[in-house]
């Protein structure tokens, strides 16, 4: 799927088949009915293998899901939860060519006609775009509002004016598509808007506040994952007359790796345990997120290293670990904007 940069239509079959994307959607709209938690253990898992198979599994549960279980109607949820628990895999359309970090600077309009908003705009870096059946959009029905005026609109795919561009050639995270989207003249039923007109902006905060607990998991997972794979090789590869691993001074690298790996799953469960709680967990999400994503490239690039010149090959999976760990201080807010996050709950706090 790395090679192709395409997810292979059984994977994405098994992933409803286990009940895996829809872990907290109801058992009577065909969901597992679990909880937030099993969602951060399951994306951890697969992250443990492949992370674009997490990341499909991450957005449509901590997203698209829990938004729309939220904030949707008793119609909404009738007609989109049955096929998001058993088919249908969901995009989320927020960032812009000028709106990335600044997210709220967003330019798409959906203006109104009768009982029909038209949306006009683009979007970029849309993941799952290519494979979804359903858009969930942010779009702006009053431009000298701001922020104020951004309105979440669910758009099915064969939606006429709703065109999905060419995927990105990506380094890592290869099998998860991310596609540009452009909107001509896309005419979406009132019905279809998510929550309340204007408050667009606050389920995508709130959501992504959410939601980076998945990502910090994924980076996790990875990081396991690689490191999993790299320990044994090192344990049976010999050189000066014993395996490397015996030597102290790779000894101690294994032990800081590992440390700073738990220290990860700790801020991550902690993150989740607090959500579920319905406990304050803005600050412990963003430090979940910046932590994993940040240690996740070291251990990686460690692994590389201990293995030596086949690390750097693409006979072991090890070099695709590194290449896919990049993205984890990029997506869902950068490094930086977690520490923003982090400083101003800091100060709130005192």
């Amino acid at each position: 799927m790395d090679e192709n940069s395409k997810m292979e239509k059984s994977v994405i079959r098994g992933l409803f088949q286990q009940g895996l994307m829809g872990i907290e959607i109801d058992t009577k709209y065909g969901g597992t009915g679990a909880s937030f938690f099993p969602s951060v253990l399951v994306i951890e898992e697969l992250a443990k293998v492949d992370a674009s198979v997490a990341l499909v599994c991450d957005i449509q549960n901590t997203v698209i899901n829990r938004l729309i279980g939220k904030y949707g109607t008793e119609e909404q949820k009738a007609i989109y939860l049955p096929k998001l628990a058993t088919e249908q895999m969901g995009s989320f359309c927020l960032s812009e060519p000028g709106a990335g970090s600044d997210s709220f600077a967003l330019k798409t309009k959906a203006d109104k006609k009768g009982n029909y908003y038209v949306i006009n705009g683009s979007k970029m870096w849309i993941s799952n775009a290519k494979d979804a059946g359903l858009f969930m959009v942010m779009a702006n029905v009053d431009l000298t509002l701001g922020y104020k005026g951004i309105t979440c609109f669910l758009v099915d795919r064969d939606t006429e004016g709703l065109h999905i561009g060419k995927p990105e050639n990506k380094m890592g995270i290869r099998a998860s598509s991310t596609c540009p989207l452009t909107f001509e003249n896309v005419k979406v039923p009132e019905a279809n808007i998510l929550g309340q007109i204007g408050h667009g902006h606050k389920y995508a905060t709130g959501g992504l506040n959410e939601s980076r607990i998945g990502i910090a998991a994924q980076m996790l997972g990875l990081a396991q994952g690689c490191f999993d794979y790299t320990i044994p090789y090192i344990k049976e590869r010999e050189q000066c007359g014993k395996t490397i691993f015996d030597f102290q001074g790779l000894q101690h690298q294994v032990a800081h790796m590992a440390t700073q790996l738990e220290a990860a799953r700790l801020l991550t469960y902690n993150a989740a345990r607090l959500l579920e709680a319905g406990r304050p967990f803005i600050k412990e999400s963003s430090m979940a997120k910046y932590y994993a994503s940040e240690i996740v490239g070291r251990i990686t690039g460690k692994c590389i290293e201990w293995m030596g010149g086949v690390g750097y090959t693409k006979n072991y999976p090890v070099e695709k670990y590194f290449r896919d760990a990049k993205i984890g201080t990029i997506h869902e807010g950068t490094s930086d904007i977690q520490l923003n996050t982090i400083a101003k709950r800091i100060d709130s706090e005192y």
